[in-house]
């Protein structure tokens, strides 16, 4: 498989090396090394991107305009092969595209100190901000209904009807929990409809491993661009709140360790604004926060949707994997919520 792919890029392959590179869930990825260059060689899940032509599609447009309009800013796009193509198909596996390994580059898994926090949410705000001139909606939906937190809840409620009844009785007060919360939903339906709240060209992904760093460890760009698409702003802010301000991960089962860090909460609005204040409504700033919760509590809602329906969508690694993370979600956004008032009073920049 690998060899035809080199063939495809005419890449030396007495001199070639290849070895699998980071961490990633979604895509599969490696590291390939020849004489004078380095490569990212990808393979999209094609079972969670259901058409990989909508993933070259939304690139191919927003690098032609940033190169029409911001020819400096650094923008990863895939190189093409020798008959000119963006990304190639081998029928038994898959959908390959090779992307050039920007030299004094690293990422970083976990956010370790506010200014990691804040040249993150510079570069998440400064692409929106330098491709608001594209009509949102010209680009491809590559994950529909993604962050569509209405219909997460529809699903939730589904599962309470259907699921499995041993673990729902388990989950009662987590159940309680996500009803009483519920009002955030209605925020997100209030916000679908309401024309204060712009569609924008949102990356929709804003883990910390998404922006590449320099040895300064100074924000250079943003990658694994397959989920850009129009969305609202909520989204990118939600997930680096959701992300970046606790200093343990879904994944931790003692939730005495959750908390709300203001200073990396400060970091990410800080270096979000200091791209998208002019870009941003009234409204849109007055709900600052509750992105936060928008994005957590959507998570919480999944977690728990999946440990009720016997892990069909996120599987689990031991038993009660999902019903774990959901409670360290719901804890997260009970943070949140605790320290609204103090984070809410902190000017906007």
């Amino acid at each position: 498989m690998l060899e035809q792919i080199l063939e495809r890029y005419n890449f030396n392959k007495p001199s070639v090396t290849i070895a699998p590179f980071g961490s990633g869930l979604i895509n599969h990825t490696w590291l390939i090394k020849d004489n004078t260059n380095d490569y990212i060689l990808q393979r999209i899940n094609n079972n969670i991107f259901k058409h990989p032509e909508d993933i070259a599609f939304n690139i191919n447009l927003a690098a032609k305009y940033l190169s029409d309009n911001y020819p400096g800013y650094l923008f990863v796009k895939p190189v093409s092969t020798t008959n000119g193509e963006d990304m190639i198909h081998l029928h038994d596996e898959g959908y390959f595209r090779v992307f050039p390994f920007v030299k004094g580059s690293h990422t970083i898994d976990v956010v370790s100190n506010p200014s990691q926090a804040f040249e993150a949410a510079q570069q998440f705000g400064r692409f929106t901000k330098l491709l608001s001139g594209i009509n949102a909606n010209e680009l491809k939906i590559t994950l529909p209904d993604f962050h569509n937190l209405p219909l997460r809840y529809q699903q939730f409620e589904l599962a309470l009807l259907n699921g499995n009844k041993e673990r729902i009785q388990e989950a009662e007060e987590s159940v309680k929990l996500l009803q009483k919360f519920s009002y955030i939903v209605t925020t997100s339906e209030a916000i679908n409809n309401n024309p204060s709240f712009k569609k924008r060209i949102t990356h929709h992904d804003t883990k910390i491993s998404n922006v590449l760093f320099n040895e300064a460890d100074k924000g250079i760009c943003v990658i694994d661009l397959d989920t850009i698409m129009p969305g609202y702003f909520i989204s990118d802010v939600g997930d680096m709140f959701r992300t970046y301000l606790s200093p343990v991960s879904e994944e931790e089962k003692d939730f005495s360790k959750i908390e709300i860090r203001e200073e990396y909460f400060h970091a990410i609005k800080q270096g979000y604004l200091s791209e998208m204040n002019e870009e941003l409504s009234a409204p849109e700033k007055e709900h600052f926060i509750y992105a936060g919760k928008f994005m957590i509590y959507m998570q919480a809602l999944r977690f728990l949707t999946d440990h009720i329906n016997n892990d069909v969508y996120y599987g689990a690694k031991y038993e009660g994997h999902n019903f774990i993370r959901a409670n360290n979600q719901l804890t997260l956004l009970q943070r949140l919520i605790e320290k609204e008032e103090a984070l809410v009073s902190s000017p906007v920049v």
